[in-house]
C-alpha cells in the first residue's frame, strides 16, 4: 500500500521519515512490533518510498516458514542486489560470505567472519549511497541471518545506512535482535478504520459497517478481508454472530499460535469463545468437575486472552481470535461446548436458548419455542437482526410445517418493517408459503406483504385491501393480546393515514371496536390524536399525558416511535425528544433503521415548529440518507417535505417548489394521498414567502377547503393560519371568517398551546375587535410564543403590521423588533425581508435600539449563551441539549451581535445580574 493511501499512520510515517533522515546522516537501526496484519509491511513499503525519495538506496527481505531451516536464506534475499560488491571485500571476508550466502563454494566460515563481512558490505555500499535495509516478519527468518542481522544493527553508527527490521508482537522468536530501538504499530483508531472501510467498500450497509469496525478492532488486514464474509452471508445469524468466518488469510494469522496450544487449552478457548461475555463464573460451571481454569495458561503466556483478577473476566486479545479458534474446532467439541454452556445458564434462557439451538442435532420444538420466545424479548430491546436470525433458527428447528411458516412469516414482517433487509424479508415470505402455503393468510406475513409493497412498486389500495382481508379472516378472536393482531393494526392505521379517505378508516375503527377487552393503550391513543385529532384528539389528552411521562425510562423503540407519532398533532413531540434521539443513536450505530427513520421524523417536525431549523435540514438530510441505504423507500417524502417547508422559509423557492413537485409525482401513482396533501404546504409557504396570496390561498385550500377542517386530513391544522391570512389579504373575507367559525366549532385550541396561539391569530386577523388583540398580546407575552418560534414569529409580525396601520408604531416596532430577531435566527430571509420593511414604514432607526440594551434572545438562544458563558465547547453544549454542534455555533454567531459582544469572552458580563438580562 502506498504510502499516500495509509489512514491514521501520519504519526508512524513522521517517525519513520524522522528515522531515515537520521539513519542517512549516521547511522540507526529499529525493531517495529506489532499484531498480525495490523500494518507492518504497509509501513516498509512506505519506508522504502520516503527512502527512495531521500536519496537512498534500499535493499529489502522478509522472513518465510518454508525457508526459516536454510543457513542465510534470508541475507541472501536481503544482499542479492549488492552481489557484485562483494568483489571489493578482502579476500578472507569475500569468500566467507560469498560461501555462506550460495555464491561461491568452500568449507563453511566461522559465523563471526560471516558477520563482519555483511557490515563491511553495507558499510561500503553505503559509502556511495545511503542505505535503507527493510527485513519484514523477522520472527520467521533463518537463525544464521538473525545473527548477522542483529550484529549490523548494533555496529551500524557511523554508517550511512538505516535497519528496520518488523517482527510479530506475542511471536516466540529468537530471530528479533534484542536491545533495539523499538517501534509498536497500534491499531488504527476508529475514525482512520472507518476512512479505509469507506474507501474500499463505500456501499457498505451502515450495520454491517459497525460490525465490521467491531470485529476487526482496528486491524487493516481484517477491515479488508472480512467484508467479504459480513457482506456474503446468506444467514442473518452469521452477520450477527461475533463468530464470523474467516478467509484463508485471516485464518493463517492466527492459526498457527492456536495449533501450538494443549488440546486441553484448545477446548477451554472454544467454551470462552462461545460463552461470550468472559464471565470466568460461567466457565467454572461449565466446566463441572473437570480442573477448573489451569488450562488456561498456557494462552495466557502466549498473550492470546488476558484475565482481569478484579472483575472474574477473560477478554480475547483480539475478536478475530475466537473465530479462529472455532475454525480449528471440530463439530463434537462445538457441540459439546454449547451443551455444557446451556447447562450453565439455567437463568438466562436467552443465552441459553441459542447454546441449545446450535447443539441441536435436528428438529426440536421445545428449542424452537425458546428461540421464538427470546426473538419477542430481543425486538423490545430494538435489535431487529438479532431478532430475525432468532426466528429463522426457530423455524429451522421447528417439528411442523405450520410452526416453520409462522415464524418465517414473523421474521418476514420484523425484516420488511423494522430492520430494512427487504431483499431477505422477500425471500423468507416465500420460503414462509413454501413451508405452510395456508400461512399467506397468517397475519404477519400480510403484514410483511404490505410493507413489501409499499416500498415496491405496489399501492396503498392494495395493500390496505391485503391487511383488511387477513385481519378479517385470521382466527384471532379480536384478541388485544395477540402480538400479530395488534402489529397488524397499526400497520393498518399507517395505511389509511396514507390514504387519507374516510372509507379507508371504517374497517380499521370497525376490528378497533372489536378488541377485546380493550385495545392496548398506544394504539388507542394513536387512534384518537393521528387520524383525525381535529374531532377525536382533545379526549386523549389525558391518557397523552400519562404515557408520555413513561418516555424517559422507556426502553422499547417501537413504542418510543409509536408514541411520538400519536404525539404529532398534540404538538408534543418536544416531550419525545430525548427518547427520539435515543434512537437516532442506536440508528447511526447500526440500529433497526425504520426506528432510526421514525424518531429524525419526529425531531425534524419539532425542529420546525420550534425554530431549529438548521437542525431540522440536516436531519432531513439524514433521513433521505437513510432510507436510500436500508431500502424503505417509501418513506424518503417524509424528508422531501421537511426539506420543501424549510426551503420555503428560507426563501429557496424554486427548490420548495422542486421538491414538492416531487413528492406529487411520487405519491399520486401509488395513492398515497397523504404524502400529496402535505405537498401543499410547501407550496402554500412559499406563495406567502413571495407575497404571491392568491396561490397561498388555492394551495392551502386544497388540504381543506375554507370553512372545513377535513376529516381524517390532520395536517390541514398546520396550514389553518396560511389559509386565513390568504384570504383576508385576497379579499376573501367570507372564506376566512368561515374557516376561524370551523376552528372554534372543533375547539382546535384546546389540543395544544401551539393551536391555542393559531387560533387567537386566526380569530384576530378577522376580527376588528379590540378584546382579541388582548388576548393575542397576552399569549405572545407568555411562555408559548417562547416555545413556537414560527408561529409566534408570524404572528408577531401580523399583528405589528395592524398596529403599525392603526398608528400604534412604538408597540408595532416592539412585536416587529421580535418578529424580525426571531426570523433571523431561522435564517427565514423573506419574512425578515417582511419584518424589516414593516419597521422602516413604522418610523424604525437602527440607533433606537442602543438605549434600551440589547435585542431580546429567544428561551432557546438565552439558554445556548448560558451554556457557553460556563464555559461548555459547542459539542458538549449539543450534546446536552441534543442538538447538533453546527446548529449551536450558528446561534452563538446570532447571539453575540443581540448581546453586543463579539466572542464567548464577553458571554459572561452581557449576562451577568448587573446587566439588563436579555430575556
Amino acid at each position: 500500500m502506498a504510502s499516500n493511501a495509509l489512514f491514521g499512520r501520519r504519526a508512524e510515517l513522521e517517525q519513520l521519515s524522522g528515522f531515515l533522515d537520521a539513519a542517512r546522516r549516521h547511522g540507526d537501526a529499529r525493531l517495529m512490533w506489532g499484531d498480525p496484519g495490523i500494518g507492518k509491511s504497509a509501513l516498509l513499503a512506505a519506508a522504502a518510498e520516503l527512502a527512495v525519495t531521500s536519496g537512498m538506496r534500499v535493499l529489502r527481505a522478509s522472513g518465510s516458514e518454508f525457508e526459516a531451516d536454510v543457513s542465510y536464506s534470508c541475507l541472501n534475499q536481503l544482499l542479492l542486489p549488492v552481489e557484485a560488491d562483494i568483489r571489493r571485500l578482502p579476500p578472507e571476508l569475500r569468500e566467507a560470505l560469498s560461501v555462506a550466502l550460495g555464491f561461491g563454494v568452500g568449507a563453511p566460515a566461522d559465523a563471526l567472519l560471516v558477520c563482519n563481512a555483511a557490515l563491511l558490505l553495507v558499510k561500503g555500499v553505503a559509502a556511495e549511497t545511503p542505505l535503507a535495509l527493510l527485513v519484514d516478519d523477522v520472527q520467521w527468518i533463518d537463525r544464521a541471518s538473525a545473527v548477522v542481522l542483529g550484529f549490523v544493527a548494533r555496529r551500524l553508527e557511523g554508517v550511512r545506512a538505516g535497519l528496520v527490521i518488523s517482527a510479530r508482537t506475542g511471536a516466540v522468536s529468537s530471530s528479533a535482535p534484542r536491545g533495539l530501538t523499538e517501534m509498536v504499530v497500534q491499531p488504527l483508531d476508529w475514525e482512520a478504520a472507518g476512512q479505509l472501510v469507506d474507501v474500499n467498500f463505500p456501499d457498505m450497509p451502515v450495520r454491517v459497517r459497525k460490525r465490521l469496525l467491531d470485529l476487526a478492532q482496528g486491524n487493516p488486514l481484517a477491515l479488508t478481508e472480512l467484508p467479504s464474509t459480513l457482506l456474503g452471508a446468506t444467514h442473518p445469524a452469521v452477520a450477527h454472530s461475533e463468530v464470523v468466518p474467516l478467509s484463508d488469510r485471516l485464518q493463517a494469522m492466527f492459526a498457527a499460535r492456536i495449533a501450538d496450544l494443549p488440546e486441553s487449552t484448545r477446548r477451554m478457548l472454544l467454551l470462552a469463545t462461545f460463552e461470550g461475555t468472559g464471565d470466568v463464573r460461567v466457565l467454572r460451571a461449565a466446566l463441572a468437575d473437570e480442573a477448573g481454569l489451569a488450562d488456561l495458561a498456557p494462552a495466557e503466556r502466549a498473550q492470546l486472552v488476558r484475565v482481569d483478577d478484579a472483575t472474574a473476566r477473560i477478554a480475547f486479545r483480539h475478536p478475530l481470535i475466537r473465530s479462529a479458534i472455532v475454525a480449528g474446532s471440530t463439530h463434537e467439541e462445538r457441540r459439546t461446548a454449547h451443551v455444557a454452556l446451556a447447562g450453565a445458564l439455567t437463568g438466562d434462557q436467552e443465552r441459553r436458548a441459542w447454546h441449545l439451538a446450535a447443539a441441536a442435532a435436528g428438529p426440536d420444538e421445545t428449542v424452537a419455542a425458546l428461540l421464538e420466545d427470546s426473538a419477542h424479548r430481543i425486538m423490545l430491546r430494538g435489535d431487529a437482526f438479532a431478532a430475525v436470525a432468532a426466528l429463522i433458527r426457530a423455524a429451522e428447528l421447528s417439528v411442523t410445517s405450520a410452526d416453520r411458516g409462522r415464524r418465517l412469516s414473523e421474521a418476514a414482517y420484523i425484516g420488511a418493517e423494522a430492520s430494512g433487509s427487504i431483499d431477505d424479508a422477500k425471500t423468507l415470505l416465500t420460503d414462509a408459503r413454501r413451508a405452510a402455503p395456508d400461512s399467506t393468510g397468517s397475519l404477519h406475513a400480510a403484514n410483511a406483504a404490505a410493507f413489501l409493497m409499499l416500498n415496491g412498486d405496489g399501492d396503498v389500495a392494495t395493500a390496505h385491501r391485503l391487511l383488511v382481508g387477513a385481519i378479517e379472516t385470521a382466527e384471532h378472536g379480536y384478541r388485544a393480546e395477540d402480538p400479530a393482531l395488534i402489529e397488524a393494526m397499526h400497520t393498518l392505521m399507517l395505511l389509511c393515514w396514507y390514504g387519507s379517505a374516510p372509507e379507508y378508516w371504517e374497517p380499521f375503527y370497525r376490528a378497533l371496536q372489536r378488541l377485546q377487552p380493550r385495545p392496548p393503550d398506544v394504539l388507542s391513543l394513536a387512534s384518537q390524536t393521528f387520524p383525525d385529532p381535529v374531532r377525536t384528539g382533545a379526549p386523549a389528552l389525558v391518557s397523552s399525558q400519562a404515557i408520555l411521562g413513561t418516555l424517559a425510562d422507556e426502553t422499547d423503540p417501537t413504542r418510543i416511535m409509536r408514541v411520538g407519532t400519536a404525539s404529532v398533532y398534540l404538538d408534543r413531540l418536544g416531550d419525545c425528544r430525548e427518547s427520539s434521539w435515543r434512537l437516532v443513536q442506536q440508528g447511526r450505530e447500526g440500529g433497526a433503521p425504520r426506528r432510526h427513520l421514525g424518531a429524525l421524523m419526529h425531531l425534524c417536525l419539532d425542529d420546525y415548529l420550534v425554530g431549529r431549523w438548521d437542525e431540522a435540514e440536516e436531519l432531513a438530510r439524514e433521513g433521505q440518507q437513510v432510507c436510500d441505504a436500508s431500502g424503505f423507500s417509501f418513506f424518503a417524502w417524509y424528508f422531501l417535505y421537511n426539506r420543501a417547508v424549510l426551503a420555503a422559509g428560507r426563501g429557496r423557492f424554486d427548490e420548495a417548489y422542486a421538491l414538492a413537485d416531487e413528492i406529487t409525482h411520487w405519491a399520486l401513482p401509488r395513492g398515497v394521498t397523504a404524502a400529496a396533501l402535505f405537498a401543499q404546504h410547501p407550496r402554500a409557504l412559499a406563495a406567502l414567502g413571495q407575497g404571491d396570496f392568491d396561490a397561498a390561498f388555492h394551495h392551502a385550500a386544497a388540504m381543506s377547503p375554507p370553512g372545513v377542517l377535513a376529516s381524517h386530513v390532520p395536517h390541514c391544522t398546520w396550514v389553518m393560519l396560511d389559509l386565513v391570512e390568504a384570504a383576508v389579504r385576497t379579499g376573501r373575507m367570507v372564506e376566512a371568517r368561515a374557516h376561524v367559525e370551523a376552528m372554534r366549532a372543533a375547539d382546535v385550541a384546546g389540543l395544544s398551546t401551539r393551536m391555542t396561539l393559531v387560533q387567537a391569530a386566526a380569530e384576530f386577523v378577522v376580527s376588528d375587535d379590540d378584546g382579541a388583540r388582548t388576548r393575542l398580546e397576552s399569549l405572545l407575552s407568555g411562555h408559548v410564543a417562547e416555545r413556537w418560534l414560527w408561529d409566534a414569529c408570524r404572528i408577531r409580525l401580523v399583528l405589528g403590521e395592524r398596529l403599525r396601520r392603526a398608528r400604534s408604531a412604538s408597540q408595532a416596532r416592539r412585536q416587529l423588533l421580535i418578529a424580525r430577531d426571531g426570523f433571523a435566527a431561522m435564517a427565514a430571509g423573506p419574512w425578515v425581508e417582511r419584518a424589516q420593511s414593516e419597521l422602516r414604514a413604522a418610523g424604525y432607526r437602527p440607533a433606537e435600539a442602543s438605549p434600551g440594551g440589547p435585542v431580546a434572545l429567544t428561551s432557546q438562544e438565552l439558554q445556548i449563551a448560558e451554556l457557553a458563558a460556563s464555559g461548555l465547547t459547542n459539542k458538549q453544549i449539543a450534546e446536552r441539549l441534543y442538538l447538533s454542534h453546527r446548529t449551536v455555533g450558528a446561534h452563538l454567531y446570532r447571539i453575540f451581535p443581540k448581546l453586543g459582544v463579539t466572542s464567548r469572552a464577553g458571554l459572561r458580563d452581557a449576562l451577568s445580574p448587573g446587566s439588563e438580562a436579555p430575556r
